[in-house]
């Protein structure tokens, strides 16, 4: 059996179409717990100037994921603009149907919490069941410490914050 080849592939301004076609499909799955509706042509709204930040902001980046180079997915990382977070935020992460429960959403997310030497924050809806179970898996796995903790922006979000040093 061939081994599958995963990468991650930072992407840039000209793939902002790109992007923004697989967040509909991401925007969809979510629909039900952010209760966002689609716009009058048919799509989920995208924030442009939002978007345009993943390829302004040196903090910012949106990520193809790639499986035996076909698309399979994608991951937006942020930059945490919370009070007293200092920390990159994993802020979405998107696997195609047909590429999951294959351990490749977890190995991309846990290679990427365990990079580098920033602190990460990870936040989902306590009411996406199938995110929640995802993300207790990997939290559970990591070789770094998590802390659960309490953020007031949004009483529905779960947050984590993954650090690289021990916790006091």
């Amino acid at each position: 059996m061939p081994e599958t080849t995963v990468e991650l592939i930072q992407t840039g301004p000209e793939e902002a179409e790109l992007i923004r076609n697989l967040y509909q499909y991401y925007a969809y799955e979510s629909s039900d717990w952010e209760q966002e509706d689609v716009e009058a042509d048919g799509r989920f709204y995208i924030h442009d100037e939002h978007l345009a930040r993943y390829w302004q902001d040196p903090q910012w980046s949106a990520n193809l994921l790639l499986v035996d180079g076909y698309i399979a997915g994608f991951l937006l990382i942020e930059g945490s603009e919370l009070p007293g977070i200092d920390a990159l935020e994993l802020a979405d992460l998107f696997i195609l149907k047909r590429y999951r429960r294959k351990g490749i959403g977890r190995a991309i997310a846990s290679q990427v919490l365990c990079s580098g030497e920033a602190d990460w924050l990870v936040r989902f809806y306590d009411q996406d069941e199938v995110s929640q179970a995802f993300w207790r898996t990997v939290l559970d796995n990591l070789p770094r410490p998590v802390q659960a903790i309490e953020l007031a922006d949004d009483p529905q979000l779960v947050s984590y914050l993954v650090t690289r040093a021990v916790l006091h």
